[in-house]
């Protein structure tokens, strides 16, 4: 009878706790429960959503002019992969991702090993290169797809144990991998990143690397070295790229960025003296780096990739789009100068 009692009372405590706490807060221990334990996150795989990738490529469908990110349901999967002659086993090779507020679990699959145009086919879509669905993609999906992605590739990329070299075994929520001959848990990591826009009071300065897009200018950005605080970053990055001292500098925001793999994108302004303003450009990073006024800043957050080529073949410069945290910088050092 007094364990009859003590299990009412758990319940009891249980209702009222989660009365107490937000959505946020229920959602957040959900995913935490599911993350570790292996029983419970395979039962709520059979309820979840699954967002599909092909060797690391999301999966789009057009409608209209708006691309949307499906969600298919443990049946729909179900049915679709029995005509591949998946066995049930693919569920294991899928990790999560986040859920709804309604405790739906999301998860994400690699379909690589299938034949990509069937799949195509089957699902009346297409899987399509990251960084070009970024930026297609509504907001809300662009976090979701960049965070599942670095998740498929740091498990494609952890799948032997660095010690013995034995294979690693994955969790169900994919959370971590254990190496069982060495007792090794492995868990994702991100590699912080700093992204600094530089002024000199009145100018900004932007640059680009050979490999962007023609016409493209971002802020300066660089890994941060073992033992380097945000600060520290900052100054050496743009001391190496651009010659210059940073004399103050301010943390804006962040960002998870998954290239080239999963970085944490640290935002920040970062101030220089407009008498020691002449850039000695690093070449072996830099293709070219300049000082941008305002107005040459204001024109170029109008312009679209595909509007800057001009008539000689050359290309007007224009800035990452909204979806980059780069361009919150710009329009921050914008509104700054303007207010």
């Amino acid at each position: 009878m007094a364990g009859i009692y003590q299990a009412m009372y758990r319940r009891a405590s249980s209702l009222v706790c989660c009365r107490l706490h937000s959505t946020y807060v229920r959602k957040m221990r959900y995913l935490n429960e599911l993350k570790e334990d292996d029983s419970l996150c395979r039962q709520a795989q059979t309820s979840a959503t699954f967002y599909l990738f092909h060797n690391l490529s999301p999966f789009l469908q057009k409608v209209g002019k708006n691309y949307l990110v499906p969600q298919f349901s443990a049946a729909e999967m179900k049915r679709t992969l029995e005509k591949f002659r998946e066995t049930e086993q693919w569920i294991e090779k899928s990790v999560l991702i986040g859920c709804s507020d309604e405790h739906v679990p999301h998860f994400a699959l690699d379909l690589g090993a299938l034949e990509k145009s069937v799949i195509e086919s089957e699902l009346e879509g297409s899987f399509t290169d990251l960084r070009k669905a970024l930026f297609v993609v509504g907001g809300k999906d662009s976090p979701l797809l960049a965070s599942a992605q670095s998740l498929l590739r740091w498990h494609d990329s952890h799948q032997y144990c660095s010690k013995t070299g034995q294979p690693t075994q994955k969790n169900v929520a994919g959370s971590k991998r254990v190496c069982h001959a060495s007792g090794i848990t492995y868990y994702p990591q991100m590699s912080p990143v700093v992204i600094t826009l530089v002024s000199d009071g009145s100018r900004c300065l932007l640059a680009r690397q050979p490999s962007f897009p023609r016409g493209m200018y971002t802020a300066l950005s660089g890994f941060c070295d073992m033992g380097e605080n945000v600060e520290e970053t900052v100054r050496r990055e743009v001391a190496e790229e651009v010659g210059l001292e940073v004399e103050s500098l301010w943390y804006s925001a962040s960002q998870h960025w998954p290239f080239p793999s999963s970085c944490l994108m640290v935002a920040c302004h970062a101030l220089v003296r407009a008498q020691q303003a002449e850039i000695s450009k690093n070449s072996l990073e830099l293709e070219e780096a300049r000082w941008f006024s305002l107005e040459e800043i204001v024109e170029g957050l109008k312009r679209e990739p595909r509007s800057s080529k001009q008539d000689d073949g050359s290309f007007l410069p224009w800035f990452p789009p909204k979806q980059a945290i780069a361009h919150q910088l710009i329009c921050e050092w914008v509104k700054r100068q303007t207010s």
